[in-house]
């Protein structure tokens, strides 16, 4: 779907399943963009990819059709906002938002003058979201991660944040926020789930959407069927092992 299509989608709180890209492998990209998913993220956060890898794989996904790109960005701060959006990102995702100021800076790096503070340099975005701001403003969105004690405490704040198109749920880091020793410890499941239905819950109170990372595509109705909009699946990296372990069982077996 178009950029302004899949905005307008997800703000309205449309059930959305989308793939995650950790690997600098733009061919690749291409193809799980023509399977079927509304949206790829491209990862500059925790990925193996650049500058360049994030401008080839948007490049990648658009050549495919269909799907939009996000890039989780590495950090919350405007210069790297900017280069993700200018190289035709239909929108962030911003990890380690703490607090409702964070969420507003994160909102005004995604937004032209006089709504924020994003210069203006659209390079290969304009070739797809036109040359007037508002219309980019309008085909933009930004997510923020709660991912974090600070963010966990404050999530309504968050959600409440003018301009935030949704939250987004890593489940790694929200299980070591709650006190976990390592992602996924059984030890404190109750908090994680109890903090899992917080944040659902404060994101439907403030009418935006929210989305959580699922390890597999088994484990994403459950999170959608709970009141999550948006569902991203695993990585080509954790996939790409996986497969190739699965066939090396069969054939030894």
């Amino acid at each position: 779907m178009p950029a302004a299509e899949f905005a307008r989608s997800l703000r309205a709180r449309d059930q959305l399943v989308g793939y995650w890209i950790a690997l600098d492998a733009p061919a690749a990209t291409e193809r799980i963009a023509r399977v079927g998913y509304d949206y790829l993220v491209v990862d500059v956060q925790h990925g193996l990819i650049g500058h360049v890898g994030m401008l080839n794989a948007l490049m990648a996904i658009d050549a495919a059709g269909g799907a939009q790109g996000l890039v989780r960005v590495a950090a919350n701060e405007p210069s790297g906002i900017g280069h993700a959006l200018d190289a035709g990102a239909a929108g962030v995702i911003v990890p380690l938002v703490d607090t409702a100021e964070d969420a507003a800076a994160a909102v005004e790096a995604t937004r032209y003058p006089p709504r924020g503070r994003r210069s203006y340099g659209p390079m290969r975005s304009g070739l797809r979201i036109g040359p007037r701001p508002a219309d980019a403003d309008e085909s933009t969105v930004v997510i923020a991660m709660i991912e974090t004690p600070q963010g966990l405490a404050n999530v309504r704040e968050i959600c409440a944040t003018p301009g935030l198109d949704a939250v987004y749920v890593g489940p790694a880091d929200l299980c070591l926020a709650v006190g976990g020793a390592h992602p996924g410890d059984p030890a404190v499941a109750a908090e994680f789930e109890s903090a899992v239905d917080e944040i659902q819950r404060a994101a439907a109170e403030a009418g935006i959407a929210a989305g959580f990372h699922v390890s597999d595509g088994e484990a994403a109705p459950p999170r959608l069927a709970q009141g999550y909009t948006f569902a991203s699946v695993s990585c080509d990296l954790v996939h790409l092992e996986a497969i190739a372990a699965h066939h090396l069982t069969a054939a030894r077996r």
